[in-house]
């Protein structure tokens, strides 16, 4: 199969995990944000590093930012206060990053003919996310948010590959 093909997969099966997951409605804010976090950061380090060997700059960028996020969401699965301490700044922080990879996208994706619009995604579904957090607050509609963001990513990548 396919190197892209599988990450578009990965992508898909995320977004719908994550989509489907707040909907549970059991646990507490923090594991759901964490949750989604971790899910977007298994993506960021699968596709950064299958991604090294075409684009360099895109597959490090791809792999620091997961990097990152993998160590913000397993502090906010793992310690709950650091989800009360950081609530804003959590909140801020998903919407910059889905920012940061929409601008990724943009820049790293010339290739691909939906690149453009993927990016374009990230960094709207970014800045509602930002807004969404700011007045409304609602971590089952942020968590899926990301995986929104991550089931589109995943099925126009797969367009791309002609599949």
């Amino acid at each position: 199969m396919h190197k892209q093909t599988t990450i578009s997969i990965i992508a898909i099966i995320l977004g719908i995990i994550i989509i489907s997951f707040p909907m549970l409605g059991v646990i507490a804010a923090s594991n759901i944000l964490g949750l989604s976090v971790l899910l977007l950061a298994i993506f960021l380090l699968t596709n950064g590093v299958s991604e090294v060997e075409y684009n360099t700059t895109k597959g490090l960028l791809n792999t620091i930012l997961g990097i990152i996020m993998l160590i913000i969401s397993l502090g906010l699965i793992f310690n709950p206060s650091i989800f009360t301490f950081l609530t804003a700044l959590t909140i801020y922080l998903a919407g910059i990053f889905l920012i940061i990879i929409g601008l990724i996208i943009i820049v790293g994706n010339r290739d691909n003919k939906y690149g453009f619009w993927m990016g374009i995604l990230g960094i709207v579904l970014g800045v509602i996310y930002i807004i969404i957090g700011t007045y409304i607050n609602n971590p089952l509609i942020l968590g899926s948010l990301i995986g929104i963001w991550l089931l589109v990513t995943g099925v126009l990548n797969l367009l791309n590959d002609g599949y």
